[in-house]
């Protein structure tokens, strides 16, 4: 049997705040000070202080977690505002951990996803390949073989680079490409797969029923500012696909209690093991060789400073101390963001026209709104022109009906990640970023 232990995070939402005053944390010299309380954050800060440093983590925010946690916007209603689905969460981390141990349960997104198309056809893209290879003989039953072949590839190369055990490329330094190429040997279409397919490539190589492989083309832009035309795209959907939780190959799953439990799983293992985290506590500079200076004036002492946060703004912490060579590069990656993320409450499951039913299997998939290729290739374009397309791409999770503790009575969850939207149109909007956050929830819900 095993035994549960409550989490102390998770019992005040992440908002754990300051262990210590700010002045005590300051009195002293620690081994190892991390910038930012994000799950990678306080998964090093736990391996750090296992192995014996003195560690702090600063969040700059109230709660910790950054995109990966809980909020509790109406009372009684928990939603992961960033992060909807657990999946490339390593095996190994979830053992050395300990996280079933502390509580740790997930649902896995077998219903895969769920594709309504206005002309009142439908296809549901289960992680079952038994249902899934029956439901794609119902809907186009000319590309069985195809998509047979496709997923194939698929398997093929997650095999060869992400095995089950010690051989995973994913543990231990990054590989090489020649160490890459290694492991691929002499399979064409696993190498351009990985290094060269757009997403529409992909599944115009193997599928002809253009419904069949537009169902497929968001997979390959998700968290990516890219049209699925680009060259590389299809990479993306294989990174989306390659992880193991659970022992299952591709699969993904849904985190009883919410995605924020992982972080806070991490921070309770992070403490456990002597690591202090703070939160309420912005860094306002990072000193190579020195430490870190906090926004409020305060320096803390430390041998090597970690940042969890994006490189830009580890950056700007580092001002005029970065190296030269390190800063140009970091200036050159392009991170303009082309997706917002809308969580809504909804007093009932929608009834789609192309399969009617309000609790149907359909509802336990990831919902899709299909675009045309047209309709992508100028959905991108007006983004680039910094301009709100006038057709979006959205998924949508229903996490309430997989953890109805999320939500109260017959009240559902709902979270929509939607591309392509501009960064520079919220800049541009009249009224701030209220008004564009209004203006981009009335395109993506009407």
């Amino acid at each position: 049997m095993i035994l549960r232990i409550d989490s102390p995070t998770a019992a005040v939402l992440g908002e754990i705040g300051l262990p210590t005053p700010i002045r005590e944390l300051a009195s002293r010299r620690w081994d190892v000070v991390i910038v930012g309380a994000g799950h990678n954050g306080l998964a090093c800060a736990t391996y750090l202080a296992r192995s014996g440093k003195s560690v702090l983590v600063l969040e700059s925010r109230q709660r910790v977690g950054g995109a990966c946690t809980i909020e509790e916007p109406f009372p009684g209603v928990r939603m992961s505002p960033c992060a909807y689905l657990a999946g490339l969460l390593h095996p190994l981390v979830i053992s050395e951990l300990n996280l079933v141990e502390r509580g740790f349960e997930w649902i896995p997104a077998v219903n895969g996803l769920f594709v309504p198309f206005l002309d009142g056809s439908s296809v549901q893209l289960w992680e079952d390949d038994e249902r899934c290879e029956a439901e794609i003989r119902r809907f186009a039953p000319n590309d069985v073989a195809g998509w047979r072949a496709m997923s194939a590839t698929m398997r093929r190369l997650r095999d060869a680079l992400r095995p089950e055990g010690e051989r995973d490329l994913w543990i231990g330094d990054a590989p090489s490409r020649e160490h890459i190429e290694a492991r691929l040997g002499n399979d064409t279409e696993a190498r351009l797969l990985l290094l060269e397919w757009s997403m529409a490539e992909f599944v115009e190589h193997y599928l002809r029923d253009e419904r069949l492989q537009t169902a497929y083309l968001g997979q390959g832009v998700i968290g990516t500012n890219a049209s699925p035309f680009d060259a590389g795209t299809a990479s993306i959907h294989f990174h989306h696909s390659s992880g193991r939780l659970g022992g299952m190959p591709g699969m993904w799953g849904y985190v009883k209690g919410g995605m924020g439990m992982i972080s806070f799983y991490f921070c309770d293992a992070a403490r456990e093991a002597g690591a202090v985290v703070a939160t309420g506590v912005p860094v306002g500079q990072i000193i190579p060789g020195e430490g870190v200076v906090l926004e409020g004036g305060e320096p803390i002492a430390c041998s090597a400073v970690i940042s969890n946060a994006d490189p830009k703004r580890t950056a700007r912490l580092l001002g005029p101390a970065a190296e030269a060579g390190w800063r140009r590069r970091v200036e050159e990656i392009p991170m303009e963001g082309c997706t917002v993320k809308l969580n809504v409450l909804l007093r009932e499951l929608p009834d789609f026209t192309a399969r009617p039913g309000m609790l149907g299997a359909h509802h336990f998939g990831q919902i899709n709104t299909p675009l045309t290729k047209p309709e992508w290739k100028a959905s991108f374009a007006a983004a680039r022109r910094g301009e709100l397309p006038e057709h979006l791409w959205c998924e949508l999770y229903f996490q309430s009906v997989h953890d109805p503790a999320l939500a109260n009575g017959g009240e559902r969850v709902c979270a929509i990640c939607a591309v392509f939207i501009c960064a520079r149109d919220v800049e541009r909007t009249a009224g701030g970023r209220a008004a564009a956050c209004a203006r981009f929830a009335g395109a993506i819900l009407f």
